[in-house]
């Protein structure tokens, strides 16, 4: 019987715009071993104009964040493809101000935290680590649904907030492709869109409500090892999606 496995992974990122942690990583779609347990510790630091939920622009804001993010991912088998299940909470500190306005603060707290079911429908096949030792990787199609919950620390009086106040939920559809000698390259393609409840104690009285947010990115990546080290490049078109109030 396999042994589960327990990695740890610290990434350390910098970033003028954290807008880039809304997206989907690099062969996130690619087959991997049944029975595994995976922690990760990612660590960004970003100045825009927004807070952890990055789907929300404060117009006028000039933002600086610390984030770290601490994500459990668990893989199993589901009618005998390779499926996995991942909550992740960010912990956050936020200090920044709106132009224009009498506004600056700074918080430390928790933003919020979201839970992801995922499974490769075409491609993979659910294999246990000794099995996988000689697995051949070939294309592979894969979904998703990612919620969302409104468990981040929110102050319904103050414009700067970690957490939203509402429920967002995001359907993804993904495919891989690896290809070239020893399959070390792999181009992959990922299409969602994100879907909000309104935020009904927006500013203490107001109801925030933003349409769906559409997304659509590619990646091409280059593995240096089997097992670690990877460059990737990523093409993602962008557009600001209105908020509403009332």
């Amino acid at each position: 019987m396999c042994k589960r496995l327990v990695f740890i992974f610290l990434a350390v990122l910098h970033s003028v715009n954290p807008l880039y942690a809304q997206f989907t990583d690099p062969r996130y779609y690619d087959n991997t071993p049944v029975g595994v347990n995976q922690i990760e510790l990612d660590y960004a630091y970003g100045r825009a104009n927004t807070s952890v939920d990055t789907s929300l622009i404060v117009e006028g804001a000039k933002l600086s964040q610390n984030q770290g993010t601490l994500r459990y991912t668990r893989y199993f088998s589901l009618f005998h493809r390779t499926a996995w299940a991942q909550a992740l909470v960010p912990i956050a500190s936020l200090n920044g101000s709106v132009s224009g306005a009498n506004i600056e603060r700074s918080i430390i707290g928790a933003g919020d935290s979201s839970y992801e079911l995922a499974m490769l429908l075409w491609g993979g096949p659910a294999l246990r680590l000794a099995q996988f030792a000689s697995y051949k990787p070939t294309t592979s199609l894969g979904g998703s649904i990612t919620i969302t919950a409104p468990t981040g620390l929110y102050n319904a009086d103050k414009v700067l907030n970690l957490g939203s106040d509402r429920w967002s939920f995001k359907p993804e559809i993904g495919i891989s492709h690896p290809f070239g000698p020893k399959q070390r390259w792999v181009v992959d393609a990922h299409a969602n869109a994100s879907f909000f409840t309104s935020n009904t104690s927006y500013q203490g009285k107001e109801i925030l409500r933003q349409q769906a947010l559409p997304g659509l990115e590619g990646h091409i990546s280059y593995a240096f090892t089997p097992n670690f080290g990877q460059l990737s490049i990523r093409a993602t078109p962008f557009a600001a999606i209105p908020l509403s109030t009332a």
